[in-house]
């Protein structure tokens, strides 16, 4: 969906066990088949096309330096393995595009400020995800996160009540809460004076 993750930032004292862990549930609960399949938990992508999408991207990344630790192979028709890359750079297409696809690029980073320098090192910006236990930490990086939605600790955050949109090439403008009614109005200001009884 639109704001599913495109880029996993992990910490390098984390990362590995992070990686393990996360090839172990891709392995346990991931399974690629057709959707009348009760056991099928992910099944094609819409079309050729986004599938060609996926494999130029995973291409693209091996051909610098990524490694691939899980999937990687388009299938037949528009399936795509759920595919996890590690030892990702900024340089390479999987970090800069949206991918639409069962791809997971994992990029290992040192301080919360690296963190940010690459979050915000694109030009879109609809939603961003990350975990904390640390209420000073969760109030610095939310604010400076460009995203119109951060979800903390939370990886599902859209519901109706909520006001949804983005920023930079993501949009303008929001839909949904008391706020997405502002796109349907024209407001007008009147200053009034000089008015005698």
């Amino acid at each position: 969906t639109c704001v599913c993750s495109n880029r996993f930032l992990v910490q390098s004292k984390i990362h590995d066990v992070f990686v393990e862990k996360l090839s172990r549930a891709m392995d346990a609960e991931l399974v690629l088949g057709h959707g009348s399949e009760p056991s099928t938990t992910q099944g094609p992508l819409i079309n050729n096309r986004a599938a060609e999408k996926v494999e130029a991207q995973i291409s693209d990344a091996v051909s610098r330096g990524a490694k691939v630790l899980r999937g990687g192979k388009r299938l037949d028709g528009s399936f795509v393995q759920p595919t996890l890359l590690t030892d990702v750079s900024t340089d390479m297409i999987c970090t800069r595009e949206e991918t639409f696809g069962p791809l997971l690029p994992v990029i290992r980073f040192d301080t919360e400020e690296e963190a940010l320098a690459i979050a915000n090192a694109s030009h879109v910006g609809l939603a961003g995800y990350f975990f904390s236990q640390d209420v000073s930490q969760i109030w610095r990086v939310a604010e400076a996160l460009e995203v119109g939605m951060v979800g903390v600790n939370e990886g599902l955050l859209s519901t109706p009540e909520a006001t949804f949109g983005g920023v930079k090439q993501s949009g303008l403008g929001r839909e949904g809460s008391k706020y997405g009614v502002d796109e349907y109005l024209e407001v007008k200001y009147m200053c009034f004076g000089g008015l005698k009884p």
